[in-house]
């Protein structure tokens, strides 16, 4: 089995995200990479680890969910591997529930959004996001 983190969907996976149906209730399963030291796109000077910019961005990203009626369902850090094999694990997982996927793109293309969403991308290596519906 081939894993690999990204940071961005592709193109064919967000035509996929906007196919079907998008008005019912999902749930994100994130897992998350980090960086060992944060890199910011504007190149600013930063000794903030990954860890700690992503940490930037989750807790302004609640104010993002709540405007969307989108909530934080689970949040921790990966301790070990129970099951299975991999060369590597995550660092942490989230899982975030949102009313549809009409509101999580609502969310993600909001401009004060894609302003939090600077700090993700810094501490971010990369990640899976699973989506799940009950």
């Amino acid at each position: 089995m081939k894993v690999s983190n990204k940071l961005y969907p592709s193109d064919e996976q967000m035509q996929g995200f906007f196919e079907g149906d998008v008005d019912t209730p999902i749930s994100m399963v994130n897992l998350l990479k980090f960086k060992k030291h944060a890199e910011y796109e504007d190149g600013r000077n930063t000794q903030l680890s990954g860890a700690e910019a992503y940490a930037i961005y989750a807790e302004e990203i609640k104010v993002h969910l709540k405007k969307v009626g989108a909530k934080l369902i689970f949040s921790g850090i990966v301790s070990r591997l129970m099951l299975g094999e991999a060369d590597t694990i995550w660092d942490s997982i989230a899982i975030v529930e949102y009313p549809s996927r009409k509101a999580m793109l609502e969310m993600i293309t909001n401009p004060e959004y894609l302003e939090s969403a600077k700090h993700r991308t810094a501490g971010l290596a990369g990640q899976l996001n699973i989506e799940t519906k009950k």
